[in-house]
């Protein structure tokens, strides 16, 4: 394994593993030449799919053209609510930061939801942002998520 800077996940650095609908706050209890992510909290949301939310045809509205109609692009109601659940994931991490329960932060979450999750961070958690890996790792067990870690972080 190669190295990697060390104080990216030193004791008492979060993690926080994201997608859309599911958030894991994991904290690293030992030091970071081996890892040990232990669970604080899992945060999950429930998103059925997109055709099970919405029921309605997309708007219609007239064209320049004699009886001629466009149809309005459908609301993806499924991200919507990965969006939203990004945003509510900002704000947690905002008053747990502001709570002091952590120095340091790293967060593993899918690429759409970091660019969701980016601007909405509060300039408090935004400063204790050590790393940012675009990859999901939610479904996956800890021993994988802390190897993963400690490889995405060495790169």
């Amino acid at each position: 394994m190669a190295k990697f800077d060390t104080k990216k996940l030193e004791t008492g650095t979060w993690v926080v593993i994201a997608d859309g609908e599911k958030a894991l706050f994991l904290e690293n209890i030992t030091d970071s030449k081996d890892p040990n992510l232990e669970v604080r909290e899992v945060k999950t949301q429930d998103n059925p799919p997109d055709s099970a939310q919405g029921t309605d045809r997309p708007g219609r509205m007239a064209d320049n053209g004699p009886g001629q109609k466009s149809a309005f692009d459908e609301t993806d109601w499924h991200q919507l609510a990965k969006d939203r659940f990004a945003e509510d994931l900002a704000e947690q991490l905002y008053k747990l930061a502001h709570k002091g329960a952590f120095k340091r932060l790293v967060i593993a979450a899918s690429p759409k939801v970091l660019g969701v999750l980016r601007p909405a961070l509060h300039k408090e958690v935004a400063d204790k942002l050590v790393a940012e890996i675009p990859k999901t790792y939610t479904n996956a067990p800890r021993d994988q998520i802390e190897r993963w870690l400690c490889a995405d972080l060495a790169a």
